[in-house]
């Protein structure tokens, strides 16, 4: 029997290789001489550069970036083995994993450590960046991250204005005089989970900016910045990013990639999953395991499981999903090509429990399913 393990994340839990490596200890306990093939994946936000490291091969570099604070943190990326793609995950230098509760504020944080990421792939030679923008814990339309690459964003007195998306509204004009000429010689690629526009009720600030800690007035302010911002680039750059899918993603760093970075904005599943090739494998597989730390409604957009289960649904592979929640809105799941969907929580407990005893929660869970399964398989 030969099996694909491919599971993303469990958010603010387990990483998908960790996910991916208790799924396979529990089948090798159920089948034994199954053929296991791991293969953690990401959707685009958090683990895009576990997966691609991990499946097409490469280095990790750690570097010395300022967090959405400015404060000084060592933050990891990767070049694949061609030595000239790098691959940059957003939330490593920009995320909100490296702030506490109390320090959440879309008005002030910034992504200025992404930009010194990609200003150090560039210092290493690579012309051609992937990036991952999920996770971030900014709503500055990417300023921070292009002033780290030269450019200066500068007030009615000609001085920069500060960080964060709160100042976005003292914006007068775009200095790019210097801004890192490399860039124009430079593949960037968006690996991108989301398609709000950057402004308006379905905008970055107005869905995203809650969760990055903005009040109901905050969010109203951010967006406003923001669409006097879109108005900037727009003078500047004669390009209109305010209602582009996708522009909206990380608080507008989608945005700030397209305009400043001629960055394509990719589905994030589709290109994680064409990169490491992974249909060679589900091809030829008997069954695939999937799952992340919560599905529901959304899981058929461009996340993770839906990615898997189309393309093993070409190949009439059944994919068992495993999960943390399961929300709602998931009946058209079974559509897609999922087989089963499993919640690990065997017995009611709280979110702190379930955290901390996932690891064994996913094994007992994959014994039962691996039980059921070698009951009708003889392999």
């Amino acid at each position: 029997m030969k099996i694909v393990i491919a599971p993303d994340s469990f958010k603010e839990c387990l990483s998908a290789q960790e996910v991916a490596s208790n799924i396979a200890i529990a089948i090798r306990k159920i089948a034994p001489t199954a053929e296991i093939f791991e293969i953690p994946i990401s959707d685009g936000g958090e683990g895009v550069l576990e997966a691609l490291i991990n499946g097409v091969g490469g280095r990790r570099i750690s570097v010395s970036v300022l967090d959405p604070l400015m404060r000084q943190v060592n933050a990891e990326y990767g070049i694949l083995k061609d030595g000239k793609t790098a691959v940059i995950e957003m939330a490593k230098a920009s995320g909100l994993e490296l702030l506490q509760e109390v320090e959440k504020n879309p008005l002030t944080t910034t992504t200025f450590g992404t930009g010194q990421l990609i200003k150090d792939a560039l210092n290493k030679g690579c012309d051609k960046i992937i990036i991952g923008i999920g996770g971030s814990a900014t709503n500055d339309g990417g300023v921070g991250m292009v002033r780290a690459l030269g450019a200066k964003f500068l007030d009615d007195k000609g001085q920069e204005i500060p960080e964060g998306g709160g100042s976005l509204d003292r914006l007068k004009s775009i200095d790019l005089s210097n801004f890192d000429k490399r860039i124009e010689n430079c593949e960037v690629i968006v690996a991108c989970d989301v398609s709000n526009p950057l402004t308006g009720a379905n905008g970055a600030s107005m869905v995203y900016g809650a969760q990055k800690g903005g009040s109901s007035e905050d969010l109203e302010i951010l967006d406003r910045n923001l669409t006097h911002y879109a108005n900037k680039i727009k003078a500047a750059l004669a390009i209109d990013v305010s209602q582009i899918p996708g522009a909206g993603a990380a608080g507008g760093t989608g945005a700030g990639l397209m305009a400043f970075l001629k960055g394509t904005l990719v589905n994030g599943i589709e290109l994680i999953l064409q990169t490491i090739k992974i249909e060679e494998f589900i091809k030829q597989a008997d069954l695939v395991f999937t799952g992340e730390g919560k599905i529901d409604g959304q899981t058929l957009h461009g996340k993770t499981i839906s990615g898997v289960a189309a393309m093993a649904k070409k190949y009439e592979v059944p994919v068992i999903v495993l999960t943390g929640k399961i929300g709602e809105g998931i009946e058209e799941i079974y559509s897609i090509g999922v087989s089963a969907v499993f919640s690990i929580v065997s017995q009611p407990m709280e979110l702190k429990a379930a955290i901390e005893q996932a690891p064994v929660l996913i094994q007992d869970c994959t014994k039962n399913v691996m039980a059921t399964i070698m009951c009708f398989n003889s392999d």
